[in-house]
């Protein structure tokens, strides 16, 4: 991924169960909520150090009502139940593209790069 491929558009509907990210190469990507929890960067869930890997997100709550831009490098996702300390880098968001819509059943061996 190049370090200028940006996201144009972020589509994260009250309500809905998905975000949509529409980057500037054209390509659109598509997370389920409960994929993007699973996957939370933040170190309460992953430690400080190593790979981002699969956190069971069964008790968390999934409805996302808050999506902020961090510089021109990463999204921060706010959570209903309060936890807010996930700073999904752009370049994190277009490799968990290729499980965005996946089960979690599907995705409890993977890591990702930070």
């Amino acid at each position: 991924m190049s370090d200028d491929l940006l996201p144009t558009e972020v589509r994260a509907p009250e309500g809905a169960r998905r975000m949509e990210i529409e980057w500037s190469d054209g390509v659109t990507t598509a997370y389920r909520h409960a994929i993007l929890r699973g996957f939370c960067p933040c170190a309460h869930c992953q430690g400080h150090h190593g790979p981002v890997r699969w956190v069971d997100p069964a008790n968390a709550n999934l409805e996302l009502d808050r999506v902020e831009e961090v510089g021109s490098y990463a999204l921060l996702l706010g959570w209903g139940d309060g936890h807010s300390t996930g700073i999904y880098t752009f370049r994190f968001l277009r490799a968990l593209a290729e499980v965005g819509e996946s089960e979690a059943a599907d995705v409890a061996d993977r890591a990702f790069n930070r």
